[in-house]
């Protein structure tokens, strides 16, 4: 067995953890979301629980990527995945002892992503470290079949244990997964040289060499801050899908709906660990989100599940080649030293559309949108014949709304020069003449 496929070998192990972290997590955050939902009522909260979850580790993603580039990968990873395990230890003991406040869901859920801020532009990094250019869209299509997991697996086995149990035994399973990812990357960091402290520059010296890497690169930047309107858009039906689902349904339908949607996600993964794009990243991260555009204004037309599921499942199933896309023209035009510092930069900027989205979808959906689609309402003789009227209709609108938005994004970013461009740079990349190295 030759080191290209021994490389590959060690990343599967480390692959295999990050599948099991997802599932963990999934089971949490399904469990976290019902709970709050049935507790209030209302998407607001949820975008609340959701918006929390995700802000610590955007603002900290940056200085952690600096991290990344400064000391040992492997441990830093290790850190953050066995730190993020006091959010969930928290809400589990406040649980245990009375009836758990909102308030204290909102310091769990802020905790644990504080500390799992760490491990994402580390475990990019890493995989940049592991394997060669060739390996980077397969790897790529694997590891978001494992974040699929959190969508596809969790849900199930989430609303079905909901049944019999109460949202402490999906807590109690989600920090046994930490051992488990922990140990992986132990194994994992044994064969693989340490990354050593840089001593000769300063922090924020760093910090500036990797906004530099990115600014320099017309392409990389319009691609960034496009990718900040795609989140934009994808928000709103990450934050008010289970809200407009349970409007109608219950817990365990909504679990085997998600898990249903999610496995368009995992199929197209698959395929693409399988098949991985070898041209044209352009033309299929455009199309992609055209796709993705429609199914999501489709899935948010009518409260009919089968309707709901065959559109979301085609959504899901657009998203990997999407994701593959991105990622591939990105890593391609960014030097490997600089690689930690500029993922935590890429996912600072790019998903800021997620936190305008966590921050207005739930009020706009609870207070605004709603109201409207209520019988009587003011757009229930307009809008309300065509999308129906009742509790999770102004969810529905919205994300129909963003899912067109989506459309136009997708077509504009189509007709840019300067992003075209990044496929000639990669593969001036991969042949080895300027920016990676293997």
């Amino acid at each position: 067995m030759n080191h290209k496929e021994k490389a590959f070998q060690k990343f599967l192990l480390l692959w295999v953890g990050d599948l099991i972290s997802s599932i963990g997590g999934g089971l949490t955050a399904f469990g976290i979301g019902v709970y709050v939902y049935q507790k209030t009522g209302m998407a607001s909260h949820v975008a609340l629980v959701t918006l929390l979850s995700f802000l610590p580790t955007l603002l900290l993603g940056a200085p952690a990527g600096v991290l990344a580039d400064r000391y040992d990968r492997r441990l830093i990873m290790i850190l953050g995945d066995g730190l993020s395990a006091l959010g969930p230890l928290f809400i589990l003991f406040c649980l245990l002892n009375n009836d758990v406040q909102l308030w204290q869901i909102y310091v769990g859920v802020t905790i644990s992503s504080i500390f799992f801020s760490l491990l994402e532009p580390a475990y990019r990094a890493t995989i940049t470290d592991m394997l060669t250019g060739d390996q980077y869209t397969k790897a790529s299509g694997l590891a978001q079949a494992a974040g699929s997991a959190k969508y596809l697996i969790s849900p199930v086995i989430a609303g079905f244990l909901l049944k019999y149990f109460d949202i402490n035994l999906l807590l109690v399973i989600d920090i046994c997964t930490f051992f488990v990812t922990m140990g992986t990357t132990l194994v994992v960091r044994k064969g693989l040289a340490s990354k050593k402290k840089t001593t000769s520059t300063a922090f924020l010296t760093d910090f500036k060499e990797g906004f530099d890497a990115l600014s320099k690169n017309k392409g990389v930047m319009t691609l960034i801050f496009m990718t900040t309107f795609i989140t934009l858009c994808l928000g709103y039906i990450q934050t008010l899908a289970s809200p407009m689902i349970l409007s109608f349904s219950n817990t365990t339908t909504l679990g085997v709906v998600q898990a249903l949607m999610a496995s368009g996600m995992l199929v197209s993964s698959i395929l693409l660990g399988v098949v991985p794009i070898k041209r044209g990243y352009v033309k299929v991260l455009c199309f992609s989100l055209f796709g993705s555009g429609v199914f999501m204004a489709l899935f948010g037309m009518k409260e009919n599940l089968t309707f709901i599921t065959l559109a979301g499942i085609l959504f899901f199933s657009m998203l990997p080649f999407a994701n593959t896309s991105i990622d591939y023209l990105l890593r391609t035009n960014i030097n490997n030293e600089l690689q930690g510092r500029v993922w935590g930069l890429v996912g600072l900027i790019s998903q800021l559309g997620y936190i305008f989205a966590y921050a207005t979808s739930g009020v706009l959906a609870d207070y605004v949108f709603t109201p409207l689609l209520l019988e009587g309402g003011g757009l229930s003789g307009s809008v309300g014949r065509i999308l129906g009227t009742g509790q999770g209709r102004g969810a529905g609108f919205l994300i129909l709304i963003a899912g067109g938005l989506l459309c136009i994004v997708s077509i504009a970013l189509y007709r840019m020069k300067s992003v075209q461009t990044l496929e000639s740079g990669g593969d001036l990349c991969l042949d080895g003449s300027s920016g990676m190295t293997s």
